[in-house]
């Protein structure tokens, strides 16, 4: 199976213990590209998931200060980020957004900072990828104030919102993400926008270590589990899980302007190489 995980946060301490066994099984479960979010523990860690990507070759990476830590973010947090988005193996900003959910930091400071990524992302020419929890009406309305006319959409990580939401963020560019939370028997909300929208405009993630699937719910979540994401957005596409995990990986490709696949051989020596 050929999948892509587009959005996972590898650095995190769930994974101190097994962190190279994680990413093993990952491999081993079709995973063959991982985009590793770099929102890292907050501000003072902003290249937290780098050096994973430097490590590997399958693995890309993002920059971005989340919602949460918005009340923490400096001019100095800010510069920071538009270094690090010159990095190569950088192919996009974010987590960024609006969360209303826990309100972390206030809605205000939410915005200023949301506002000021989008202009920095802009600069950097990097796509968006945002988390948005309650907050879309804000959420879409800065988005098509700041960020429409960039034309480097971006994308809805761990999509949470109704089919017109997702139809304005496909009027900007954007591609969305669905998790392990749309295979829980009560979620069939996001299952419906999933076969509504078109399959071009799809992509599955784990939001590892977050949102296990069905299976699993309750546990530690890590990328070879996005599998089963696939297999449950797949049967109400009416296709195979192969076929729509190929599509999803196909768009993440495409999108971020990513080479196919390599071959196993190609793979091995790449991590053989990373490794010494």
């Amino acid at each position: 199976m050929d999948l892509i995980d587009s959005h996972a946060h590898i650095d995190f301490p769930q994974f101190d213990e097994d962190r190279a066994e994680m990413l093993a099984r990952a491999r081993a479960a079709g995973v063959k590209t991982l985009l590793a979010i770099g929102t890292g523990p907050g501000p003072e860690k902003l290249d937290a998931a780098l050096p994973y990507a430097e490590q590997h070759g399958w693995i890309y990476t993002s920059i971005g200060i989340h919602p949460h830590e918005a009340k923490e973010a400096t001019t100095e947090h800010l510069d920071r980020l538009t270094q690090l988005a010159r990095h190569p193996k950088v192919i996009a900003w974010g987590e960024i957004g609006l969360d209303y959910h826990y309100n972390f930091s206030p809605p205000e400071t939410q915005q200023r900072i949301f506002r000021e990524q989008l202009a920095l992302a802009r600069q950097s020419k990097l796509p968006v990828i945002i988390h948005c929890r309650e907050a879309w009406p804000d959420c879409l309305a800065l988005l098509e104030e700041n960020w429409r006319s960039s034309g480097l959409g971006g994308i809805f990580h761990c999509f949470s919102g109704t089919l017109e939401e997702a139809r304005r963020g496909l009027e900007m560019g954007f591609l969305v993400s669905f998790a392990g939370n749309s295979t829980y028997p009560k979620a069939q909300n996001l299952r419906n926008v999933a076969a509504e929208l078109p399959l071009a405009n799809l992509l599955i993630e784990t939001d590892a270590p977050y949102l296990a699937p069905q299976s699993r719910r309750g546990k530690r979540n890590e990328p070879a589990f996005v599998a089963e994401v696939a297999h449950a957005l797949a049967s109400v596409r009416n296709l195979s899980a192969e076929d729509f995990a190929g599509a999803t990986a196909e768009n993440f490709r495409r999108f971020f302007r990513l080479a196919p696949a390599s071959s196993s051989a190609h793979l091995a020596a790449e991590e053989r190489r990373a490794s010494n």
